[in-house]
């Protein structure tokens, strides 16, 4: 029989204009329930907590289901102790479901600590993560104009990004808004229009220029730079806030900067998605689970299915993963990173290499914050940072290793 953890607790299900509450109280080995339906609302969701701590209820499961647990979440967590549980995890059987039994559901496998609560940082850890998200959701918007942009470039035959290494840079986006004011004369001379650095003739950029934009995609050109320049400014704005908000942080982004390939942004987007209070995860093996960097487990039979890694981390993964890639660059200030980078490129390829280190670096982040110290390379410098002794081989084995590689071995003729 399975121990009852939580003598009296509720299960929530949650929609976008109601909830469902059930209330499980266990006394002597046998349970009664009390549901309720209440309002999204604020005034309804106030008389949920009401009707909670008029039942001591005090510890609450509910799934997470899009946005709309936020709500309940903020009016409940100053009273309450919640656990927020992935749907997958609480999900009734199919056939057996309505908005009513799913309530009791949660409730009876919440009485029992059978659910697996999700990591919610504190509140002000949630609006620093919500503003780094959306200037990730900026930047992308930025990149899918510029885009367009080269779009409306390649189709009007004006061949830039051939000649200049950035299109919008400052000489590139003045040539282009000299042909966009000026768009039925023939740009004849360049040479107001160069920069210091620039490695383009004079010939080579009228060559480049040398096309016909129409009225229909000059008007689409400026409408996109137009758009461009807002949000940047908005860009701007938002990292203003960004950096007002993490200033608390600065101890913390301190260290995090320390470890190789992550500025000072890539710092405060870590500690969005993470917080800085380590204890919440039990080792750094659950921190890189969490992220979605740990192979999976997926055996049955004695065999292995798959060891790919999960889709957790849609935020925290793509970052960490850029940050390994300016790691490994830096071969001569972090060799313990471009060398363990390079041990596992040869035997397991490029991508699973690469994932091995940004999970490298979210186990030195994990530990720098729990130990309150910078990062310390030392530590992360293993057998692999020198070369293997060669070994000799056997006629046999020499073959087999040919053979495995693709080549065709065959007997010499004497």
């Amino acid at each position: 029989m399975l121990k009852i953890v939580y003598p009296i607790c509720c299960g929530i299900d949650v929609h976008k204009d109601f909830v469902y509450a059930c209330i499980a109280t266990t006394e002597n080995g046998v349970t009664t329930y009390k549901s309720h339906r209440f309002s999204t609302f604020t005034k309804g969701l106030r008389e949920l907590l009401s009707w909670l701590l008029s039942h001591d209820c005090k510890d609450v499961c509910m799934e997470s289901t899009g946005k709309y647990w936020i709500p309940v979440y903020n009016i409940l967590e100053t009273e309450c102790k919640i656990v927020l549980a992935h749907p997958k995890y609480v999900k009734a059987i199919r056939g057996k479901k309505t908005d009513k039994k799913d309530a009791k559901w949660i409730a009876d496998i919440f009485k029992h600590d059978l659910v697996s609560g999700s990591f919610i940082p504190p509140a002000d850890i949630r609006q620093l993560r919500d503003l780094v998200r959306y200037r990730k959701k900026l930047t992308g918007f930025s990149t899918g104009e510029k885009n367009r942009a080269q779009n409306c470039l390649t189709v009007s035959n004006l061949k830039l990004d051939s000649v200049f290494s950035d299109v919008f840079g400052k000489a590139s986006s003045n040539i282009i808004g000299h042909i966009l004011a000026n768009p039925s004369e023939k740009l004849t001379d360049v040479s107001a229009f160069r920069t210091k650095g620039m490695k383009a003739t004079n010939e080579e950029i009228i060559e480049a220029v040398d096309g016909n934009i129409c009225p229909e995609q000059a008007e689409k050109l400026r409408i996109i730079r137009d758009h461009m320049s807002g949000l940047d400014l908005c860009k701007a704005n938002l990292e203003s806030l960004i950096l007002s908000i993490a200033e608390k942080y600065i101890p913390q982004i301190d260290l995090v900067c320390s470890v190789p390939g992550i500025d000072t942004f890539s710092a405060i987007s870590v500690i969005a998605e993470i917080g800085v209070d380590m204890s919440v995860f039990t080792t750094s093996k659950h921190l890189c689970s969490w992220a979605g960097l740990t192979p999976q487990n997926d055996q049955s039979a004695g065999k292995k299915k798959t060891t790919r890694i999960s889709r957790a981390g849609v935020y925290i993964k793509p970052l960490l993963v850029q940050c390994a890639l300016a790691a490994i660059k830096a071969k001569t200030k972090h060799p313990e990173v471009f060398n363990r980078y390079n041990a596992l490129k040869k035997r397991r390829g490029h991508k699973k290499a690469i994932i091995a280190i940004a999970r490298m670096l979210l186990t030195a982040i994990y530990n720098i914050l729990k130990k309150n110290e910078p990062y310390k390379p030392e530590l992360y410098a293993h057998s692999y940072d020198t070369l293997p002794e060669h070994r000799a081989v056997s006629t046999e084995e020499a073959i087999f290793i040919l053979q495995r590689q693709g080549f065709i071995v065959t007997p010499r003729v004497t």
